[in-house]
């Protein structure tokens, strides 16, 4: 499949692989000697080194650079991508899941491949890592509540994985459901009227779509576990909610499948949820978003069509009304 231009920005702007590796290496360092010159270092990265309020995973992948790296803005902070987030299971507001998704067990973890496949089929998470090499990739990532961020991920294309499994001619939707034990994530069920486990699903040629990322890890180590671990997929041209996380089951269906936010507010949020500054949120504008971690002057950006990604994916939703595809 072809990949389109990306979005024209500037190549200067662009934060090396390699320095983020720097970055990680010198955190390590710094942690060492926190006790004995905390005092010396910057307030944000004593934060990062100390606070029990961060799940970690820690853990660095072998990673190779992609081509399919499609923006290089600056990169959130990994502190703030770690602490903010939307992970209802571990509860509702944005400092919640950091502090209670270390319930949340990783290992052993099992993924199954079902539906209309011709091979069904269970990965080990470890197998996964090691069925194709993970790829670095920097992508925007808008959240339907208008803030954003940019994250390097790592992974590789979600096709790679589908493809194990020989989909049927039939198969035209994929679902993801996530991870839920009552026993783990029961405390905070109470805080949200959501019907667990937490469903998602993107029609096969989005799913087939080399952007279209399952995701191990980001920031070069595996996935803290409230930013999904151990396995998610990252759909860049889509609000954030339509990337599932902590994947156990991805279903192919003929029919498209129930969607947690869909079926809750199918007037707000849609099915396809694909990133629009044209098609307003009920209760927002979409026009603009919020750049967490960056400046008052510099937080406020224009939001961009498909989230930027419209000359990759654009020719998915030709001939539909994308005014109406949201």
């Amino acid at each position: 499949m072809l990949i389109g231009k990306p979005a024209d920005i500037a190549s200067a702007e662009i934060t090396s692989l390699s320095d983020y590796r720097k970055f990680m290496s010198r955190r390590k360092l710094l942690k060492g000697a926190a006790l004995a010159g905390a005092a010396a270092l910057g307030a944000e990265r004593v934060a990062e080194f100390l606070s029990p309020q961060t799940v970690r995973a820690g853990t660095k992948l072998q990673t190779v650079p992609s081509q399919l790296t499609t923006t290089g803005e600056q990169l959130t902070s990994y502190t703030d991508a770690t602490t903010y987030n939307n992970y209802y299971e571990f509860g509702v507001d944005k400092d919640q899941p950091a502090k209670n998704a270390g319930r949340l067990p990783t290992r052993p973890w099992t993924v199954k491949i079902e539906g209309k496949v011709a091979k069904p089929l269970t990965f080990d998470i470890d197998a996964l890592l090691k069925l194709r090499p993970l790829e670095d990739r920097v992508y925007r990532h808008r959240c339907v509540e208008a803030w954003s961020m940019v994250i390097p991920w790592v992974g590789y294309s979600l096709s790679e994985l589908i493809k194990q499994c020989n989909p049927l001619s039939t198969a035209m939707y994929v679902q993801f459901l996530s991870y839920f034990d009552a026993k783990v994530e029961g405390a905070w069920m109470s805080q949200s009227s959501i019907s667990w486990p937490y469903s998602e699903g993107l029609r096969m040629d989005e799913a087939m779509h080399p952007l279209t990322l399952l995701t191990f890890g980001m920031y070069g180590e595996t996935l803290a576990n409230q930013n999904g671990a151990p396995m998610r997929v990252v759909v860049p041209w889509k609000y954030g909610f339509k990337s599932a996380k902590s994947i156990v089951t991805i279903r192919l269906t003929d029919k498209m499948p129930s969607t947690t936010w869909n079926d809750m507010a199918p007037g707000e949020y849609g099915f396809y949820s694909n990133v629009n500054p044209n098609v307003d949120h009920p209760r927002w504008s979409q026009k603009t978003e919020r750049r967490i971690g960056q400046p008052f002057y510099a937080q406020h950006k224009a939001t961009l069509m498909l989230n930027g990604y419209a000359d990759q994916v654009g020719s998915l939703y030709s001939g539909m009304d994308l005014k109406r595809n949201f």
